[in-house]
């Protein structure tokens, strides 16, 4: 069984264009998720998938794989699509879809998020979540999954859930853009027609739960920081410069 972590990335990003080449501590952004993604245990390879020949030609030029895709797809988990198609990747593969805009995701969450797939063969979706810190638990940017006892995704909104209507109750936890997949299954949830829950929340996700598939949610120890806005970068330049 192949395990390979796919990196979706572009440089047309709608609130900060070229941010995969931005540089932090003397590598362009994209290197550092590719370079942290190697090093998960789980993943048997780790390419970068995009339609940019310059973010493929960053990663080349440091030994890593990079997957050339097309420029019209609608999500980044399209693109995955496509490129395990390139890959020719088996139906029971699994592929995991590491965030371009996260360069320090820890390797060790990903590993948490393809062990429910190694360790149920009828499963054919995971991802991961995290306690809710208290200044996400009103912004729709961070995304909030509630589950059922089996840890299965029972619903995921931009909103505050559960509501807090008492105290000692379920807490709320922040949803991670981190997914794995079989490979078959990442084709058939490619094809499926957009739902209402999805297009209203604008949660891609919410198009696997409204079909009828399940998503099995595991905990992980902290969230990553996603890099959006000019700000964004300059936090994770400052946080990346104190490390040893």
């Amino acid at each position: 069984m192949q395990i390979v972590g796919l990196i979706p990335s572009r440089m047309a990003a709608q609130r900060l264009p070229g941010k995969p080449l931005l540089d932090i501590a003397g590598k362009p952004m994209i290197w550092h998720v590719w370079n942290s993604a190697t090093k998960a245990t789980s993943l048997t390879t780790v390419a970068v998938t995009t339609p940019d020949r310059e973010i493929a030609e960053v990663i080349e030029k440091h030994g890593g794989k990079a997957v050339i895709t097309g420029n019209n797809h609608r999500t980044g988990s399209d693109r995955l699509a496509e490129a395990a198609r390139l890959l020719q990747l088996a139906d029971d593969d699994i592929v995991v879809n590491i965030q371009g805009d996260e360069p320090m995701m820890d390797p060790a969450s990903i590993d948490a998020v393809v062990a429910p797939l190694m360790l149920d063969s009828s499963l054919q979706m995971s991802s991961a979540m995290t306690p809710c810190p208290e200044d996400s638990l009103d912004a729709p940017a961070a995304v909030k999954v509630v589950c059922a006892l089996n840890n299965n995704a029972l619903y995921y909104s931009r909103s505050r859930i559960p509501h807090p209507r008492q105290t000692g109750g379920a807490i709320t936890m922040l949803h991670l853009g981190l997914y794995a997949y079989r490979a078959g299954f990442l084709q058939l949830f490619s094809g499926l027609a957009p739902t209402p829950l999805e297009q209203s929340e604008s949660l891609e996700q919410l198009r696997v739960l409204e079909h009828g598939y399940t998503i099995r949610m595991v905990t992980v120890s902290k969230p990553s920081i996603g890099v959006d806005t000019i700000e964004d970068i300059e936090r994770v330049r400052k946080i990346m410069s104190s490390q040893p």
